[in-house]
């Protein structure tokens, strides 16, 4: 059993911010867990296009604008300001002259802004199209060098610690909820382990992994919003999740992102007969609509032409050395599949890439659960409203990590932290476990979710699809659960119970909103958007 100060689940940018931030106490413990094998490996890590900055022709209100634009009408017009206030020097900050970070320079040694679907200016900075990656490769060195953060790796929480729910006092039954940590899965020692924590903070990311078609990593499944929904957390706008309008769609190397700088710098969407279509989705935008609309468009066209894919065409439009400096790892992927980027158009397919609801937090990270925190994909600032611009998500792990941090020092120097003993909370009862995990088992269930998800609530929904995707669900979920109570743990299988439980989540919030807006779009859209009471 482990204790410490705050217990940090996930380690992409939000969480390694957060724990960061924390770490400036010399005092503060901090225990940072990731199931992956490597700090660094997260969603953050594979962000291509970039991360907003604020441009020569930019302002923090013109920004604001852009972003309640792109979330349709749902976005929060107080995250938005925050992020747009407070995003652009942090930036400078922490990635910067903190973390090291050397993000791509025009030829006068300038900081390069690159421009992306939906901004209606050049804000984007990026290393590359390998953002992500550099920024995790920096954040991730300064983590190391903490004395006071302990980093676990192969290490998945299995569920948040509660009160009253694993408390051993019935008279906790009329105390609020109160997160004291996670129960751990050690992966390397097959064991579960409590870590007893006075504050707890969510930052698992996303879970594009529960659809067949994902830009999404591995581990992307909805741990996060699982555990804080059995825990009894508050989430919303779960029906909104965005998927990518461009995903490599070539044998072996599906769901490779295809970032929207491309778009950004020119690359225009053909049919495969070579004709550009998006205009007659969005004529003032074109292929620079936003996400929602170009991922519609181009699912329209192959649905309606019967397309296996359409093409997007990058290399009319830039010459091929500067298209190679500017998009080196795109263009490498897709030489080693057999597609020259600058001579031939790329296959490209939607997938599932951003969920834009999670656990409901406020300005400060805080959910509707005494101690618990959450901050990245897995919350819901309010800031991606219906439809998340691009670029934003980045950005937003590290404001909201920071105001994460910030926060919950104050809260730890000036409040009582007492936190439970070992005797007050139960170990982890493996007594009744007997059969060993079958890996066929969990494949075949995860790909069934998969399948439910991408044909009956993806980008197209409906009432008769969403009645059929929650029943079968329901029907999945059983088998799962019953399966889950008998056998030994494994990261898998917590995957797998965590996938089920999240895929429903959405699916239900689907069925509930029948109003079109942003990434949830219903084909039987009731006029003027009730929601099922």
């Amino acid at each position: 059993m482990k204790t410490t100060d705050v217990l940090i689940i996930g380690s992409g940018i939000a969480g390694a911010t957060a724990a960061l931030k924390l770490a400036q106490n010399p005092s503060r413990r901090i225990i940072l867990i990731t199931r992956a094998p490597e700090e660094s490996e997260s969603n953050s890590k594979y962000a291509q296009g970039g991360i907003i900055g604020r441009g020569p022709d930019d302002s923090a209100e013109l920004l604001v604008e852009d972003i309640l634009a792109a979330g349709a009408g749902a976005s929060l017009p107080e995250a938005a300001q925050i992020l747009s206030s407070e995003g652009p020097d942090l930036l400078e900050q922490t990635l910067i002259r903190f973390a090291g970070i050397t993000f791509d320079k025009n030829k006068d040694g300038k900081l390069s802004y690159g421009k992306e679907a939906a901004h209606s200016t050049r804000r984007i900075l990026h290393v590359g199209d390998g953002t992500g990656k550099a920024i995790m490769e920096g954040l991730t060195a300064a983590l190391r060098k903490q004395s006071n953060i302990e980093l676990l790796t192969n290490a998945t929480a299995v569920d948040l610690i509660t009160y009253p729910h694993h408390s051993r006092n019935p008279l906790d039954t009329y105390r609020p909820v109160t997160c004291y940590g996670a129960y751990v899965f050690d992966e390397n020692g097959k064991a579960i382990h409590r870590t007893l924590a006075a504050r707890t903070i969510l930052a698992t990311g996303g879970l594009g992994r529960i659809f067949r078609n994902t830009t999404n990593p591995h581990g992307s499944r909805g741990d996060g919003l699982a555990m804080a929904n059995r825990a009894g957390a508050r989430i919303i706008n779960a029906e909104y999740v965005q998927f990518h309008p461009t995903s490599l769609a070539v044998p072996g190397a599906e769901g490779f992102l295809i970032s929207e700088a491309v778009r950004g710098e020119g690359g225009i969407l053909l049919t495969p007969a070579g004709n550009p279509f998006m205009e007659k989705y969005d004529p003032e935008w074109k292929d620079l609509a936003p996400r929602d609309v170009v991922a519609r468009a181009i699912h329209t066209e192959m649905d309606a032409n019967d397309y296996p894919y359409v093409l997007l065409d990058i290399g009319s439009h830039m010459q091929g050395e500067t298209l190679k400096t500017r998009f080196p790892n795109i263009y490498e992927k897709c030489l080693r599949v057999g597609v020259d980027i600058t001579c031939e158009p790329i296959p490209v397919v939607p997938a599932a890439h951003y969920f834009c609801g999670g656990v409901a937090v406020n300005k400060w990270g805080k959910s509707s659960i005494q101690n618990l925190y959450a901050i990245g994909e897995v919350s819901c600032t309010g800031l991606h409203g219906a439809n998340r611009l691009a670029s934003t998500s980045l950005l937003e792990g590290l404001v909201w990590g920071t105001r994460t941090g910030q926060e919950i020092e104050a809260e730890l120097s000036t409040m009582d932290t007492t936190i439970p003993t070992r005797q007050e909370i139960p170990a982890w009862d493996e007594s009744g476990l007997t059969q060993d995990t079958d890996p066929a088992l969990i494949q075949g269930d995860l790909i069934t979710v998969q399948n439910i998800m991408w044909h009956y609530v993806g980008l197209i929904r409906s009432a008769e699809r969403l009645s059929r995707a929650i029943r079968e669900l329901r029907h999945l979920q059983t088998s799962v659960v019953d399966f889950y109570r008998k056998t030994k743990l494994s990261d898998a299988l917590i995957g797998l119970r965590n996938a089920v439980e999240a895929a429903l989540i959405i699916a239900q919030a689907a069925q509930h909103n029948r109003q079109s807006r942003g990434c949830h779009f219903r084909a039987d859209a009731v006029d003027g958007g009730d929601r099922l009471l």
